[in-house]
């Protein structure tokens, strides 16, 4: 079955980096768009970033645009989220998602596959 395996969250401060990666299993990677999303408690989960299956085309949040980055690696079957100069409001859980459809959707229900999500947290 499908698997998307989320890790390199953890406890940061202010300013600070950290690489989120998704390791993908039991699909065929190259035929996914991918995206990372992220959720607070009680609100809705929102976008981040998607990247499409070739990687050549990207779509950023304009909340982490100049800070984060995604990027995949098709050896590896995984896709990573390199953030860097963390704010406290980018604490979230961090969760990684597959579509088949288009890579520009920033849509959660227009996604296939999701995650179990890891936790970043920004202390100021």
């Amino acid at each position: 079955q499908v698997q998307l395996v989320e890790s390199g969250g953890g406890l940061v401060q202010a300013g600070d980096s950290l690489r989120l990666s998704c390791a993908a299993s039991g699909l065929t990677f190259t035929a996914y768009n991918m995206g990372w999303f992220r959720q607070v408690p009680g609100k809705e989960r929102e976008f981040v970033a998607a990247l499409s299956w070739s990687g050549g085309s990207i779509d950023v949040a304009d909340s982490v645009k100049g800070r984060f980055t995604i990027s995949r690696d098709g050896t590896e079957n995984t896709v990573y989220l390199q953030m860097n100069s963390l704010k406290p409001e980018d604490t979230a859980v961090y969760y990684c998602a597959a579509t088949h459809g288009s890579w520009w959707v920033r849509r959660t229900l227009e996604y296939d596959y999701w995650g179990q999500g890891t936790q970043v947290t920004v202390s100021s």
